[in-house]
């Protein structure tokens, strides 16, 4: 989990987040998620190079991330001024989205399908052969 600084005033609030400073990577891309519904499952992949930070600046929604190794971990990510960092090969899925959701993601690399890992089993099957 990474906190951001905030700053803010009888105006409101300010989050600032810098690439290779607030998180470990340059950001590439930008894009967030908004209008899934709690019963909606994203993500569902692992990606062979690009590692992302996820906020999610309004609402609410739960993030499970799994190694491939039989390690898991679900994290809440309920405030603007708080994300996850997910370096490559980790699988996710995000799901339990509020109606007010929107997820946030900085990713290190611009978009490219061929890097994207879609099936579970065959994630698995990557992670024993590149493990020692």
């Amino acid at each position: 989990m990474l906190e951001f600084q905030q700053s803010g005033d009888e105006r409101g609030h300010l989050v600032i987040v810098e690439g290779m400073d607030d998180i470990p990577f340059d950001i590439a891309r930008i894009f967030y998620i908004y209008g899934s519904g709690n019963d909606v499952v994203r993500g569902q992949h692992a990606n062979r190079k690009t590692q992302f930070v996820l906020i999610n600046v309004a609402g609410s929604c739960k993030v499970n991330v799994k190694d491939g190794k039989g390690n898991e971990a679900v994290f809440v990510l309920n405030r603007p001024h708080t994300g996850i960092y997910l370096p490559a090969m980790l699988w996710k899925d995000m799901y339990d989205f509020s109606a007010d959701s929107v997820l946030l993601c900085l990713a290190s690399e611009h978009y490219d399908a061929a890097e994207y890992i879609r099936d579970y089993e065959e994630y698995v099957k990557i992670v024993d052969e590149e493990t020692p």
